[in-house]
């Protein structure tokens, strides 16, 4: 992983424990309904924002080098592991 996209990555995912910490208290104090699902929402966009940006990275850098490589059995490692990942997604 290229070194500025896992400090990005780290900073945010401290960010997304301190929002999650968040929840937990909102919950433990009774606060409204919408206000705990409106964190939930931020939460989860949040992650969703990270797990793109990492599977960028992998296309750019290990898929690419597979490609690159000229070695078909890694080529079809990388594409089946991307197909595995995907289909655990819309499960």
């Amino acid at each position: 992983m290229r070194k500025d996209i896992k400090t990005s990555c780290a900073k945010r995912l401290s960010r997304i424990e301190g929002q999650v910490r968040g929840l937990a208290r909102m919950v433990e104090e009774d606060r409204y309904c919408i206000d705990v699902l409106t964190q939930l929402q931020a939460v989860r966009a949040a992650l969703a924002g990270i797990e793109a940006e990492m599977l960028k990275n992998h296309l750019h850098h290990c898929v690419e080098g597979a490609i690159v490589s000229g070695n078909a059995a890694e080529q079809r490692r990388k594409a089946r592991e991307l197909i595995e990942l995907l289909a655990r997604a819309s499960r």
